[in-house]
């Protein structure tokens, strides 16, 4: 393919580091569709990325969209012209509207029978004719909530902009973007380098602007950089880093020419607890902290300049600002720590939890009153739990918790343990918020499930109890994440805990403020979407869930032993044979449209030899499947299940259902309603699709 290389690069203000990864990659998603919609040829699209700029850079565009047949299909040949082979008016009306003349038509041959085509090659446009409408539509799809205007236009974007370059090979394509004149012009470093920089054409980009710029325009290439220099870093010093890889794709979002420098704090704060210390470190300045071989701690640092210089006052300046943060943190911990915690629980009477919920006090006492009854469940310190629950919140009155948000729950740990606290009580405290995101971890231990399973309930029902459950795209109290994380902890750490049955006593804590009708089953509901959420997202079949949600199992526990048995049944050669024995039982009790008045079989209406060995078959099957279903052994009584196929297939083959008696009638139905019981005991599995 004879093609060109295309530049395109939007020379912005500083993009928010967190967003800068994906922005790039959203913004080279989006040309690509574009260019594939325009039918435009094309071998490859790089993209680059740095605070000041996202750039893209498609490799061999073929100059020219490909030609395309547009093709109008017309009224039947028999519909076009009459017996004396006169254009009709049917032909005559689709010629007029279409613009076509008659000699311009074809015929199309078809199985439906032959009818008019009009065919006409339209020849591609010049690629620099579309790319200033390609490129806009591709910016203006990075769609986010929070967008920019400057100047006095009414334009958009994340930050403001104030160069764009579109090259195509050696020719610049002139033209006005978002309010912006392309240019051949592109800006280099802030500090470094030279300032402007004039392009000849693509292919230089972005080698030319490391070299004069001193800009590494590759993200990719950037962030290795980084990387290697960090552990090479810490090599030197004799240390180890533990790379945070959301911390590294910040930092390599927030410099153009990394430059790696270590430095370090004074000594004295390694006496702060670690995860204050490493939160300030590393969420806060943005520095790496450095480990010994053995895992501690040191006082160095790893910090990551945007400027090469060999003024040792970038090194003492970071240091400075290091050291007066951290004696901020160790000033509050010392004051804070002076005092009891339980000294902060009538404190809390003075903080809106929510103001139709209470105050955090409130919440305190109900979320005591919940973790008892969770932990009688679970077999959880009764003790401990209650404790845990009491001080879960008083941290949040804490000088340390009101300067880093981030800590509490950790500083109510460091706290408790001051105060002569039981280590159990304490680490549970630190566990009361996990899982705060979709991979975070659980609680470990069964005292901190106690309190997490009760702290989130408790908000979940309350805020469904006052009728704010989550809308589209709002959720404040992070409702969705609650309700996902009490079923993961269920799941993960096997607790034998019903839903409904947890969810009515958070209900009956809560007492009579709510008068919202069905609070219990909206709940459930919203819990199941989020398990299917689950699932899907594990690599479950949707309709295996489906199958299981439609008996509706109220222990998380027990939900999950049936998916897990439906989804290893599948893969044995007797998973066939059931879903189709299911699937026609299941067609004969829907079609017959009877409603059995009893679950009872008549054996005095039993006729036939057939329905005799499969009414024994099937009260032995009961007994045999009872332990079976106690135990949670699911897939063991989907293979006894399964061995009805012979019994039922004769069942089917020699008995007639539908008789004129209505009574053997009634009593055959019956037989089969026991049969579809039994496998509902498990799940519908008619649900299931068959091989």
């Amino acid at each position: 393919m004879n093609g060109k290389t295309l530049l395109v690069e939007i020379g912005t203000e500083e993009l928010p580091p967190k967003m800068l990864y994906s922005l790039a990659q959203l913004f080279c998603k989006n040309m690509m569709i574009e260019l594939n919609i325009s039918q435009l040829m094309y071998q490859q699209v790089l993209w680059f990325a740095s605070p000041r700029r996202l750039a893209l850079k498609i490799i061999n565009l073929y100059p020219y969209q490909i030609n395309r047949v547009l093709e109008i299909r017309g009224p039947k040949l028999i519909e076009s012209f009459d017996a004396k082979g006169y254009i009709t008016e049917t032909a005559k009306s689709w010629l007029h509207n279409n613009k076509v003349l008659i000699s311009e038509l074809e015929t199309l041959y078809t199985i439906k029978g032959a009818c008019l085509i009009y065919r006409k090659t339209i020849k591609g446009k010049k690629v620099n004719l579309l790319l200033p409408v390609i490129i806009e539509k591709a910016l203006k799809k990075i769609d986010l909530p929070k967008l920019m205007r400057w100047g006095e236009s009414n334009i958009k974007f994340i930050r403001p902009i104030h160069t764009i370059t579109i090259l195509f090979g050696d020719k610049l394509i002139p033209c006005s973007l978002l309010g912006i004149k392309s240019k051949k012009i592109i800006y280099g470093h802030r500090f470094m380098g030279n300032s402007k920089i004039t392009l000849i054409n693509a292919d230089q980009y972005p080698d030319i602007l490391a070299e004069k710029g001193k800009v590494i325009a590759d993200y990719i290439k950037r962030k290795e950089i980084i990387k290697t220099g960090i552990e090479f870093m810490a090599e030197k010093l004799k240390g180890q880093v533990y790379i945070n890889d959301k911390l590294l794709h910040e930092v390599t979002s927030l410099v153009e020419w990394p430059v790696i420098l270590n430095a370090n704090f004074k000594k004295e704060f390694l006496n702060i607890p670690h995860e204050l210390l490493i939160h300030i470190i590393e969420n806060i300045q943005k520095y790496f902290t450095i480990y010994d071989t053995k895992g501690k701690l040191l006082s160095k640092f790893i910090l990551i300049s945007n400027i090469e210089s060999n003024d040792r006052n970038i090194v003492i300046g970071n240091e400075k600002v290091l050291n007066s943060r951290l004696e901020d943190a160790e000033f509050f911990f010392n004051h804070d720590r002076k005092h009891f915690l339980a000294d902060n629980v009538v404190l809390l009477e003075k903080v809106v939890f929510h103001k139709e919920l209470g105050s955090l006090k409130d919440k305190t006492e109900r979320i005591m009153l919940l973790s008892k009854w969770i932990a009688i469940k679970i077999s959880a310190n009764v003790e401990y739990s209650l404790r845990a629950s009491l001080l879960s919140k008083c941290d949040l009155l804490t000088r340390v918790v009101f300067e880093y948000p981030e800590m509490q729950g950790i500083m109510g740990m460091h706290f408790a343990l001051c105060n002569g606290e039981h280590k159990d009580v304490a680490f549970a405290i630190s566990e009361q918020y996990r899982p705060s995101f979709s991979k975070d971890e659980i609680p470990s231990s069964v005292i901190g499930c106690t309190l997490s399973i009760a702290d989130k309930i408790d908000t979940l029902v309350g805020m469904f109890g006052i009728q704010q459950p989550p809308k589209g795209s709002k959720d404040p109290l992070a409702l969705r994440r609650a309700a996902f994380g009490v079923l993961r902890i269920i799941i993960d750490k096997k607790l034998p805990l019903n839903l409904q049955d947890l969810i009515q006593e958070s209900v009956t804590i809560y007492q009579d403020k709510f008068v919202v009708n069905n609070i219990v089953n909206n709940i459930l509901d919203f819990m199941f979407r989020r398990l299917q959420n689950f699932y899907v997202e594990s690599g479950y079949d949707i309709n295996i869930f489906k199958a299981v949600l439609s008996v509706r199992p109220l222990y998380p526990l027990d939900f999950d032993l049936r998916m897990q048995a439906l989804s290893n049944f599948l893969f044995l050669k007797e998973s066939n044979e059931l879903i189709v024995i299911n699937k026609r039982v299941s067609n004969c009790l829907i079609k017959s449209n009877t409603r059995l008045a009893s679950n009872l079989i008549n054996s005095s209406l039993l006729k036939q030899k057939e329905e005799i060995e499969l009414t024994d078959y099937i009260a032995k099957l009961t007994v045999r499947l009872q332990p079976y279903f106690t135990k949670g052994l699911y897939i063991e009584a989907l293979i006894e299940l399964s061995k009805l196929r012979l019994t039922i297939e004769n069942f089917f083959n020699k008995v007639k259902i539908n008789t004129h008696d209505n009574n053997v009638h009634i009593n055959r139905l019956t037989l089969l309603s026991k049969i579809r019981s039994l496998f509902l005991q498990i799940a519908d599995i008619s649900l299931l699709k068959s091989k």
